[in-house]
């Protein structure tokens, strides 16, 4: 139960931001498939250390995927879809001192 809370706290810490540019530590609500979270970033002397955590609904546990990036890097989530369908993913970069999340194309 105590990770459930966890998790809701952070989605109202997140407000209405969402996939889009963020700033350090304002967070953004995402959405992949039957996946849903946030993700925040806070600047760390290596980089931008980048947190998302996300859960496929209050029965499932949550997953949190944490990466630092550099200038110019960037990482991606994805799920998969339907059998011989296209899945989902999201695409997570920093340039230009900016961290951007978007929807990209799944290379499922």
């Amino acid at each position: 139960m105590f990770r459930y809370t966890a998790l809701a706290a952070l989605c109202v810490v997140a407000g209405s931001a969402s996939a889009g540019e963020l700033t350090a530590r304002q967070g953004g609500t995402v959405d992949l498939g039957d996946f849903h979270g946030v993700v925040y970033y806070t600047e760390a002397e290596d980089g931008y250390r980048v947190v998302t955590t996300m859960a496929a609904g209050e029965e499932n546990l949550p997953v949190r995927f944490v990466a630092t990036l550099s200038e110019g890097q960037a990482f991606v989530i994805s799920v998969p879809g339907e059998l011989a369908g296209a899945g989902q993913a999201l695409e997570i970069s920093r340039a230009k001192g900016k961290l951007v999340v978007a929807e990209v194309e799944s290379t499922q």
